[in-house]
């Protein structure tokens, strides 16, 4: 069965009506839908690497890697394989399934550094890990050759509704995401695409967000929703912390519109407690980013996320589960 064959394309007030359902009420009817796609037992572990760090030349207001803004992050160029697939394997030897490589480029270019990053992906594959990558924007040739290479999947997200985009980005259009999800699903990768919440967004611009996800041509496999990390040196730097409510109502409303997606618990889980992240697993969350660093900034550690593991009960999905995820 397909992901198409199961998507539900709500309308914007029906949408609306879901995640504005009573907070308690809208956990148990996802925690329901997601035991009827999903064994809620199993948690698949992720690692991302940040492949090439900072230099960016985009202005998103989140990002701690924006060349524009005086931040502490250190730039870095890019990784070469062996010290990827080096990581890769610690990753693997940790729990983890998927491997995501992040390169801070505005887009890709059709040069050396793409044909490592190619070498990159098929010495990922060859460890038996699903191998993703964000790069910024592909053309429809890239994202084929990605595929050629092995590429499970591809991370681009729209992080947040078109109305609230333009407050938070300008050097690159809602429209552009789009079209780079559009050449990634036509070349046979699988969709990875999600959001942040806490950027000064309103409630009705997460619906938005959802909305749009959710009636995108076949909903995303992977819907990672970030709880924003205010870095200092950023446009967002005083942003307070998001609620944890907004992030269950994002992630339940999530679940139940796409519920054979992976629903990942990103960007914001080290200053979340074990209570707080165990009603995001309630509500439908079945994927998390460990290791110390997503990207550049702070993540729980392998052993904090064991002992977490532990006390609820989970487990990580295992390399033979990944494979029947999508099919």
């Amino acid at each position: 069965m397909t992901m198409t064959e199961t998507a539900v394309r709500p309308t914007l007030d029906a949408v609306a009506a879901l995640y504005r359902t009573p907070v308690l009420n809208l956990i148990v009817n996802a925690a329901e839908v997601h035991r009827a796609h999903h064994d809620p037992s199993k948690v698949q572990v992720c690692v991302l690497l940040s492949i090439k760090t900072g230099g960016c030349p985009e202005d998103c207001g989140y990002c701690p890697q924006a060349a524009r803004y005086d931040t502490e992050v250190k730039s870095q160029g890019l990784l070469d394989v062996d010290h990827v697939l080096k990581a890769a394997r610690q990753a693997k030897d940790d729990g983890a399934t998927r491997f995501c490589m992040g390169a801070a480029w505005r887009e890709v270019k059709d040069n050396t550094q793409f044909d490592r990053v190619l070498d990159m992906i098929r010495g990922v594959k060859a460890l038996d890990l699903e191998a993703c990558c964000t790069l910024g924007m592909v053309t429809a040739d890239q994202a084929r050759r990605m595929k050629e290479a092995g590429l499970d999947a591809y991370n681009h997200n729209l992080d947040s509704s078109e109305a609230f985009y333009d407050r938070i980005i300008s050097t690159r259009t809602y429209q552009d995401r789009l079209d780079t999800l559009a050449h990634v699903r036509n070349a046979g990768i699988t969709v990875c695409c999600g959001g942040i919440v806490g950027m000064g967004e309103t409630e009705d611009d997460r619906i938005a967000l959802l909305h749009t996800l959710a009636n995108l041509p076949e909903p995303p496999e992977s819907v990672p929703i970030n709880a924003l990390v205010a870095v200092e040196g950023t446009p967002l730097a005083d942003q307070p912390k998001v609620a944890i409510w907004e992030m269950i109502r994002t992630i339940a409303t999530a679940r139940i519109l796409m519920p054979r997606s992976m629903v990942r618990l990103s960007a914001g889980r080290i200053a979340m407690s074990d209570s707080e992240q165990a009603l995001c697993f309630l509500a439908g969350a079945n994927s998390i980013f460990a290791g110390d660093k997503l990207l550049t900034t702070p993540n729980p550690e392998f052993d904090r996320d064991a002992q977490l593991f532990a006390t609820l009960g989970l487990s990580p999905l295992a390399a033979s589960e990944v494979s029947n995820l999508h099919t």
